[in-house]
């Protein structure tokens, strides 16, 4: 890949930060194996947009979640035009999802989506996420689901994707794939990273073809409670720095 010209020094510090942040949650999705060549996307509202005037960032289309770095993300508006100069094109249609739900969310700073295989096994089963495993605990406490409608190319779908997903952390997209919702890069990755577990301990357990252990009503019951008195982060921070220093090692060079 080409030398990317920084931009570090054309944006503000904490633009800077949100940038470093999303290349290195994008070169994670790679890491992990949750990325669909160049197919989906992780949006970031940029700090210090005003209301009607948010801007947001996005991956340059074509690049794959591994090369992506701070100054190769792209600064679009709402409408998913650009409003930063950048040589790289973005996918409009691929911004429909993500302008809808930060439209609709206050909290969304982040939103991301994947394509995983085994989130999409999971969101082609008619009774979605099952409550058979820790991880499925966590994201039925917050779990929405959407209808699939073809792909996202139509502006009508916007209000019926944002009246799913409501207030809730996880959405799950019918036939399509997975997404989180959170006020930070680090939670909304923490939350992907439970979303695909869940859904990897599903795919496995009912591959071996024996009788499931369903976690009792009650519980399950109890963590939909403790979701609805839990107002702050998903405690993505706590992971965060050691996913970093993981990147350090392996995948260098988001923060360029």
């Amino acid at each position: 890949m080409a030398n990317i010209e920084s931009v570090k020094g054309r944006v503000s510090p904490e633009e800077w930060q949100t940038r470093v942040d999303l290349a290195a949650a994008y070169r994670l999705v790679a890491m992990y194996g949750w990325d669909d060549i160049v197919f989906t996307h992780i949006t970031a509202k940029v700090p210090g947009g005003q209301s009607g005037q948010e801007e947001f960032l996005i991956n340059p289309y074509g690049q794959m979640f591994e090369e992506i770095s701070a100054s190769s993300l792209v600064k679009i508006d709402i409408q998913g035009e650009k409003v930063m100069d950048s040589p790289f094109p973005i996918n409009p249609a691929g911004f429909l999802i993500h302008s809808c739900v930060h439209e609709a969310r206050e909290d969304a700073k982040c939103v991301m989506h994947t394509h995983s295989i085994n989130g999409v096994a999971v969101s082609c089963q008619k009774d979605g996420v099952l409550p058979i495993s820790q991880q499925s605990l966590y994201v039925l406490a917050s779990l929405a689901y959407h209808d699939y409608e073809g792909v996202a190319l139509n502006d009508d779908e916007r209000p019926r994707l944002a009246a799913d997903l409501s207030d809730n952390i996880f959405l799950m997209l019918r036939n399509h794939g997975l997404l989180t919702v959170a006020s930070s890069i680090a939670d909304a990755f923490l939350a992907m990273y439970i979303f695909e577990a869940a859904c990897m301990v599903q795919v496995r357990a009912l591959a071996g073809q024996r009788e499931l252990i369903p976690i009792p009503d009650q519980i399950l019951a109890g963590a939909k409670q403790m979701k609805e008195q839990v107002t702050h982060g998903l405690g993505g921070m706590l992971a965060w720095p050691g996913l970093l220093r993981k990147l350090d090692r392996d995948m260098p060079g988001y923060d360029q």
